[in-house]
């Protein structure tokens, strides 16, 4: 662990942010998980896929 992560942790405990940044925080990593599950199990629209790509990367 970097040790500037525990310096950074120790300001958040003495001066924790406030409720709304936990919240919008905590509902944007909720939008991501909704939005892997639905890409996950329901899969990728087609008329989202670009043309000329097999959907690897490599």
């Amino acid at each position: 662990m970097n040790p500037r992560w525990l310096v950074k942790a120790s300001l958040w405990a003495r001066n924790p942010p406030s409720m709304k940044k936990v919240i919008f925080v905590l509902a944007i990593i909720g939008l991501c998980i909704a939005l892997f599950v639905v890409e996950r199990y329901v899969g990728w629209p087609n008329w989202l896929t670009v043309n000329g790509r097999s959907g690897r990367l490599f």
